[in-house]
């Protein structure tokens, strides 16, 4: 009996012992969810809608070939549509919590290859190998951006969400206000494409050709056969460059500092 009541006595303090090594039962912390309006480093987060980011893109042409850059990215969903769309796609985000939610929404979209996500200011990140910008940012911020942008490859495309970049007029628009999934006021999708420097004066087979430029406009005068022409229509769009001058059309392409007419 005293055999027994030993041993029973040591089976009840092993298991004592087993049960305190035992981790309590602790449930998994929720996933961050946030919450259209939180304020964020530059701006408040708002949620682009789907069809407006789809129709960004589709304004972009973006392609299997592309590289976008989403400035700002939030929850990921543009970096996350692009990457379904074969582009190699980076979000920038400054909310480290906005960046991991990113990442898992990347996972559950099959896209972690073609979609990555970084915490960085950006205004300090560099972004010029970029074939395409995408962002959903406030007028004054895109304007402290504008020169930044401007100074990237001629030909890259630029998309916002509803705001502009202030005297540089899109090259494309699209308001989807009326589109049934669209139940918030930010609905218009913009195009820019950044041009190439045109600016100079040229001595050309055609004659001599001044040029003045802002943003994607052209203006100036083309002399030729002795009279001299006021440039009408003129207008950058990447490299390509094109004016109507003396009831004349000229196309041309920038090569570097060149220009090539037709």
């Amino acid at each position: 009996m005293i055999h027994r009541n030993l041993l029973a006595l040591l089976l009840a303090l092993l298991t004592t012992a087993a049960c305190a090594q035992q981790p309590p039962n602790v449930q998994a912390a929720p996933e961050y969810e946030p919450t259209p309006f939180q304020a964020g480093k530059d701006v408040v987060w708002v949620p682009t809608p789907q069809v407006v980011v789809d129709k960004m893109l589709d304004l972009a042409k973006v392609t299997a070939q592309d590289f976008v850059i989403d400035l700002g990215s939030g929850d990921g969903r543009t970096v996350i549509t692009a990457a379904r769309r074969g582009a190699k796609a980076l979000g920038i985000e400054y909310n480290p919590d906005m960046v991991a939610l990113s990442v898992r929404n990347a996972t559950r979209n099959g896209v972690t290859g073609k979609a990555e996500f970084v915490k960085a200011d950006l205004f300090e990140t560099d972004f010029s190998k970029a074939s395409v910008i995408t962002m959903f940012l406030l007028p004054d911020i895109n304007i402290r951006l504008r020169p930044k942008i401007l100074a990237l490859a001629p030909g890259t495309r630029i998309v916002s969400n509803t705001f502009t970049m202030g005297d540089w007029e899109a090259d494309d628009t699209a308001d989807l206000g009326k589109h049934a999934a669209c139940t918030v006021s930010w609905c218009t999708a913009l195009l820019w494409i950044v041009p190439a420097q045109a600016a100079g004066s040229y001595d050309l087979p055609q004659g001599k050709l001044v040029l003045n430029q802002t943003y994607q406009k052209l203006s100036g005068t083309l002399e030729t056969e002795g009279k001299t022409y006021p440039i009408d229509g003129g207008k950058v769009n990447g490299t390509e460059v094109s004016f109507k001058a003396g009831g004349r059309e000229y196309r041309g392409k920038m090569n570097g500092t060149k220009l090539e007419l037709n």
